[in-house]
């Protein structure tokens, strides 16, 4: 029998298992690592739903942006089953009205025929000014495509109608690891803080000359978080 813990990786908006490339490679160790595919639902709630009904009966779970948001529901449904929890880069509230307006035009682009995908222009928001030019840009744009426009509809659909997650935090009881890049523009660090408050007992670590994937763009220091959170 395996001592090695189970752990799921869930990845962000239009990101697949390349998001946590480096992490399923130096845990493989202590840890008997999925990614559960998050491109086939509408819903953070049917998201949920299918991680559970394929997960072991306990594990420690992990989420990267909208991944956080189904870490989220999966606590709301089923707390029972999760026995760590670590957050990068998410926020416990809905969006703004500003960006919800923003995910909406991205929808009726799509309705025209439109993916773009991440582009050029839009890597800025995602990444630190270093990696925009550099291979983790140029890998960040090949993962959206590869996750595709009719995921992407699933997907920005279930984030506009995800629920608060805020009155949830304080029932959070589980060892939390909550993390953020401190150059986040999308969910910059006041999100992190926020949901530290409200998790009694969680750690915060900002990570520095980092954007808003730091799994890709600082995969060193975010798998050492997550041994230490692992093995903690």
């Amino acid at each position: 029998m395996s001592d090695k813990q189970a752990l799921l990786l869930l990845p962000g908006l239009l990101c697949d298992e390349r998001l946590w490339r480096e992490q399923i490679r130096d845990l493989a160790d202590i840890a008997d690592i999925g990614v559960p595919d998050l491109t086939q639902d509408d819903s953070v709630a049917g998201m949920a739903a299918r991680v559970l009904a394929q997960a072991p009966p306990r594990f420690a779970l992990a989420g990267l942006s909208m991944g956080g948001y189904v870490a989220f529901e999966i606590l709301r449904q089923q707390p029972q089953r999760v026995r760590k929890l670590a957050l990068f880069d998410t926020s416990a509230a809905p969006d703004s009205p500003l960006r919800a307006m923003q995910r909406r035009a991205g929808l009726r682009l799509l309705d025209r025929g439109r993916f773009a995908g991440v582009t050029q222009q839009l890597l800025p928001s995602l990444v630190h000014a270093e990696h925009v030019d550099g291979p983790v840009g140029a890998e960040v744009r090949a993962m959206a495509q590869r996750v595709g426009a009719q995921a992407y509809r699933r997907q920005q659909l279930a984030i506009l109608e995800r629920p608060d997650s805020r009155p949830l935090l304080a029932s959070i009881a589980v060892p939390t690891l909550i993390a953020v890049g401190e150059d986040d523009r999308l969910t910059p660090p006041a999100a992190a803080e926020e949901i530290h408050r409200g998790i009694a007992g969680s750690v915060l670590e900002r990570i520095a000359q980092c954007g808003h994937l730091p799994t890709m763009e600082r995969p060193q220091v975010a798998t050492a978080l997550l041994r230490r959170w692992l093995q903690g």
